[in-house]
C-alpha cells in the first residue's frame, strides 16, 4: 500500500472533524472542543505518518 494513503484519510478526517467543531461550536462548545482536539491529533497523525 503507497505510503500516501493513510495520510489522506487521515487529512480527510481532521477536515470532517473540523467541519463539525465549525457546526457545533454555537451550541455545545465543549463536544465542539473535543472534536477540535481529535482533528488535531488527526492532522498530527498524518504529518508524522509523512516523516
Amino acid at each position: 500500500m503507497p505510503k500516501e494513503i493513510p495520510v489522506i484519510g487521515l487529512v480527510i478526517l481532521a477536515g470532517f472533524l473540523a467541519g463539525g467543531v465549525y457546526a457545533a461550536w454555537k451550541t455545545a462548545r465543549v463536544f465542539a472542543m473535543l472534536l477540535g482536539a481529535l482533528a488535531v491529533l488527526a492532522l498530527g497523525g498524518a504529518v508524522a505518518w509523512m516523516l
